[in-house]
Order: C-alpha cells, then structure tokens, then sequence
C-alpha cells in the first residue's frame, strides 16, 4: 500500500545488489536492505522487480535490458518502492557479467542522487507514463 513517504539517502549510502541472468536476487547489501526496508532473507530468491515503483515507466527498463543483454553497462535514475510503501530514488549503475561457471548475471551499484536529478527525471518519467496509457 503506497504510502507516498520518500526515503532519502544520504552521501554515504552504497546500494548494491547483484541477481542471474533472470533478475532473481542472490546478494542485496547492508545499504540495499536498509533502504528498501527488507531483510537480506526477504530478498535472496526473489526477482529484483520486488522494489520496482509503479511510477517507472516501461521504456525506462526496456532501455536497461537492450544495454545490459548486449553486455553493455547501464546507467540511469531510478525510483524505487520501499517494503512500507514509500520510494527512493538512486542513481543505477548496471553491470552485466559471466562468473566462472558461464552463468550471466548482473551487478547493480546505486548512489544518491541529486535533487535536480531527481526532480528532471521525475518529471520525464511521468510524461512517458502518460505514454503508455
């Protein structure tokens, strides 16, 4: 249930998540579970798109898949739905990689965002989600 409260994160904050090549979480931080309000348990074995906001348009993800599965690395702003209902906002760096057995997975570094940023980015995200309508 929305609850429309904003989590901010402060300069220190390091988010890092890493998933296979299906999106299923295998390794969240300290920082990651702090912030998105779940246990590390909650998340090990469940597909990342369990923080995904509603706010976020489709295209945005789209953008991250067609880099990420060209094995190409994908940054962008991303809002972020927390355990209670409310979101954060992050700044995503994406990276696609092989461990030694040859399974894809990937690794996603997030930082705080600026203000700016977020108010530019909140702003598009509403426009392309009046798109997909």
């Amino acid at each position: 249930m929305p609850n429309n409260q904003e989590t901010v994160l402060d300069e220190y904050s390091f988010l890092v998540s890493e998933t296979d090549a299906k999106g299923i979480i295998s390794f969240a931080n300290e920082d990651f579970c702090k912030i998105a309000e779940y246990e590390l348990e909650e998340l090990i074995g469940k597909p990342h798109n369990l923080v995904r906001h509603p706010d976020m348009p489709k295209v945005a993800f789209k953008s991250l898949w067609d880099t990420v599965l060209k094995g190409e690395i994908w940054t962008g702003f991303v809002k972020n739905a927390t355990k209670s209902g409310g979101y954060y906002w992050v700044y995503a760096t994406v990276y696609p990689f092989e461990n030694c057995n040859g399974e894809k997975g990937y690794l996603s570094c997030r930082r705080k965002p600026s203000r700016e940023e977020i108010e530019v980015h909140d702003k598009l995200y509403k426009e392309w989600k009046k798109e997909e309508r």
